[in-house]
């Protein structure tokens, strides 16, 4: 009976862990401004966000940095496709924040994402 209870305890304890660690919310559907369904997933390591609709890809190939995702793949759907940008992606509870850049800091623009 108490190995159950500690077991019960471990349990909790790690979805309490879980839901509290964005490392753990990386994964899932995302939405972008109110109705685009963005897939967010990690593939070898590294971070990816593509949208459903039309398979355009945000973010490719971003590698983890302390609790942000960063890299210079990134691209913005209301710019032509063969321009990239420097970007980080930071989780949090309720979705997640994505920020792009071009010629270092001076030109950049931020969206929230509410995880679905």
């Amino acid at each position: 009976m108490r190995i159950l209870n500690l077991a019960a305890i471990f349990s909790a304890f790690v979805i309490v862990s879980a839901a509290a660690n964005p490392a753990y919310a990386v994964g899932g559907d995302y939405l972008r401004k109110g109705s685009q369904t963005i897939k967010v997933f990690t593939s070898g390591g590294k971070l990816f966000c593509k949208r459903k609709s039309d398979g355009f890809e945000m973010c490719h190939g971003m590698k983890k940095a302390g609790n942000v995702w960063k890299g210079g793949n990134m691209k913005h759907p209301d710019m032509p496709g063969f321009m990239t940008f420097n970007g980080t992606v930071t989780f949090s509870g309720a979705g997640l924040s994505i920020k792009g850049c071009a010629i270092g800091e001076s030109f950049c623009d931020a969206e929230k994402w509410k995880k679905k």
